[in-house]
């Protein structure tokens, strides 16, 4: 079992930064890759960046390249979103999620834990 608890959600205006957290607790941090995702008002959710359990290997989304920055600290057992130049249609919750493997999934369906989500909203 491996809990997982987002933080750093919030309120900012564009092209402002945010950066979310994902505390990791149960088994070792260090033996899973780890995702993203976000699901804005009225849409599905959808794959935002994904990271190898050493870190040596991200994934993204076109729509953040560039922008967001996913990174891990196996020592803190907590990955990390960096969000640079918020628009507006990044607004929604965003979740963090575990990988059994050294993949890079990008489908929801391949993880196998998700936290509860925190909430992004971009005005503009």
């Amino acid at each position: 079992q491996v809990q997982l608890v987002e933080s750093g959600g919030g309120l900012v205006q564009a092209v402002g930064s945010l950066r979310l957290s994902c505390a990791a607790s149960g088994r070792s941090f260090s033996a899973y890759a780890m995702g993203w995702f976000r699901r804005a008002p009225g849409k599905e959710r959808e794959f935002v960046a994904a990271i190898s359990w050493s870190g040596g290997r991200t994934s993204y989304a076109d729509s953040v390249k560039g922008r967001f920055t996913i990174s891990r600290d196996n020592a803190k057992n907590t990955v990390y979103l960096q969000m640079n130049s918020l628009k507006p249609e990044d607004t929604a919750i965003f979740y963090c999620a575990v990988n059994y493997g050294d993949g890079l999934p990008i489908q929801a369906y391949e993880y196998d834990y998700w936290g509860q989500g925190t909430q992004v909203t971009v005005s503009s």
